[in-house]
């Protein structure tokens, strides 16, 4: 491919050749973003009302400030007065309207089956309106603090809503973008900030992950987003700097809570047995991070005063299931017990796992959980499929394990697993005190009150023990120069922080 003359001989970082996966974009559609490293190269081109920080905190973009009134049934945002588009074109709060209208309206409509990237907001949102020219009011479903995780959609002008290439008030500009080949970014030179020192970033699309890992090889990028296990041979060194990143794709061990052999002391057995760090280390090349609770370890949501409750211990888990009235009667090295018919029923479980196309490692991370499951006496028939027949058997509560992966929301609020008839409680999990404390939490309008309330919910989570986190699923970028100074790289704003790099 022939790309525009770039300043990569200089001997400050003035540009990048990034290579990425990119097969399905056609065409720049920011609000419907198809592939997801797309979204990183995305959010350098669209600024948003409120971006969050390092420490996973909500600080404001183009709103510089906010307040909420009638407990947090309304929201209003005071957005900066010198921010412009990329051609001078001063942006508005009506701009900021119709950009969340367009999102809120695709996600409302039961007319189609993709309701968009953004889709979540109509949780949150239930209508949104400009008072005038830089102020925004948010009328709230949720009147919570989740809200402002929100407002991080992407921003363009009103009449730009529904076009291809939209312009976009960030740090870069879409100059050229070829469709399976390339695109050419440059600083945007009406940027409300200051002007960035990477002048240019190339971006260029491959077919496959192993492709993009072969163009760093062979120098024809100098930077590269992988979450391929093959990554993980590169290692921090003279040529070479991997940066770690945390991606929102959580793997989960459902149980079927209707099962008549998962008892909660048999899913507590369960959960004392997996070796999470085995699992990452001899799967998945150690990218992966290890997590007891539904939030990334190490954040303000997280409640870590309960990691101890997830220590492995065989004996506690045996005594567990003894105390469930399971045995080994006629000592073949699986449990068993008599039912209510008065036979004897083996403790042997149905666990169905699904592949994905560039993750070809989980039907594996199920077979060294079936292993370690044999070594209390639970026997596992493991069965790979496909996502959609998967997807049939937990819908029907046809299975017993499964191993399945959620991209979990920005917003802290994780009910979508937890309370009875929302899309992801495939284990069918019923409690009244959990569904209180999500309607507590959904109340709740400052940090403090959020947290005290998340805390409370991983509390019931350990004690019920529903399913089973696993680990986050985490990738690299790995590049010839360090473009960031940001401790928090994540998935979807990989190039964060670029803007304001020198070196």
């Amino acid at each position: 491919m022939l790309f525009p003359a770039m300043g990569l001989a200089s001997s400050q970082l003035n540009s990048i050749v990034l290579g990425i996966q990119s097969t399905k974009t056609l065409t720049v559609r920011p609000f419907e973003p198809l592939e997801r490293d797309m979204l990183s190269v995305y959010n350098m081109v669209y600024d948003s009302m409120v971006v969050i920080d390092d420490s996973y905190l909500p600080q404001g973009s183009l709103a510089e400030s906010w307040e909420y009134s009638s407990g947090g049934k309304t929201w209003t945002f005071h957005i900066r007065k010198d921010v412009s588009f990329s051609d001078g074109t001063p942006l508005t709060a009506n701009d900021i309207v119709a950009s969340a209208r367009y999102i809120l309206d695709k996600a409302n409509d039961d007319n189609i089956t993709d309701h968009g990237f953004y889709a979540n907001l109509k949780y949150y949102v239930s209508s949104i309106s400009a008072k005038d020219d830089y102020t925004v009011v948010v009328k709230a479903n949720r009147k919570c603090y989740g809200l402002l995780y929100q407002m991080t959609f992407p921003v363009v002008p009103a009449s730009q809503v529904n076009a291809d290439q939209p312009l976009g008030s960030g740090p870069y500009q879409i100059t050229a973008f070829v469709s399976g080949d390339y695109m050419w970014l440059q600083a945007n030179t009406n940027w409300w900030k200051a002007q960035p020192q990477v002048r240019e970033i190339m971006v260029s699309f491959h077919d496959r992950p192993a492709a993009v890992i072969e163009s760093y090889e062979y120098a024809r990028v100098d930077t590269i987003f992988t979450r391929s296990i093959a990554g993980a041979q590169y290692k921090t060194g003279t040529s070479s700097l991997t940066i770690p990143y945390r991606t929102n794709q959580l793997e989960c061990l459902y149980m079927n809570n209707n099962a008549s052999e998962l008892t909660l002391e048999v899913r507590r057995a369960i959960r004392m047995v997996i070796d999470r760090s085995k699992i990452i280390s001899n799967v998945y090349s150690g990218l992966a991070t290890e997590t007891n609770l539904p939030f990334y370890p190490g954040t303000w949501m997280y409640n870590a005063d309960l990691d101890a409750s997830f220590t492995r211990n065989l004996d506690e888990a045996r005594r567990l299931l003894a105390e469930a009235g399971w045995g080994d009667s006629d000592e073949n090295g699986i449990l068993d017990r008599l039912n209510d018919e008065g036979k004897l029923r083996n403790l042997s479980l149905r666990f169905y796992v699904y592949e994905e196309p560039d993750n070809d490692v989980r039907t594996e991370t199920a077979n060294q959980i079936a292993s370690q499951l044999a070594e209390v006496g639970i026997s596992c028939k493991v069965e790979n499929m496909t996502m959609g027949n998967l997807q049939t058997k937990l819908k029907a509560g046809s299975y017993d394990l499964a191993l399945v992966a959620f991209a979990m929301d920005p917003s802290p609020d994780p009910g979508f697993m937890l309370m009875p008839g929302n899309m992801g409680n495939y284990c069918r999990y019923k409690s009244n005190k959990m569904n209180d404390l999500f309607k507590e939490l959904r109340t709740k309008v400052t940090q403090e009150e959020y947290r005290q309330k998340l805390m409370e919910i991983q509390a019931l989570f350990v004690e019920d023990c529903p399913f089973i986190c696993l680990f986050y699923r985490t990738g690299n970028v790995i590049a010839r120069h360090m473009y960031t100074t940001c401790r928090d790289v994540r998935e979807y704003e990989l190039l964060r922080g670029i803007d304001s790099f020198s070196e």
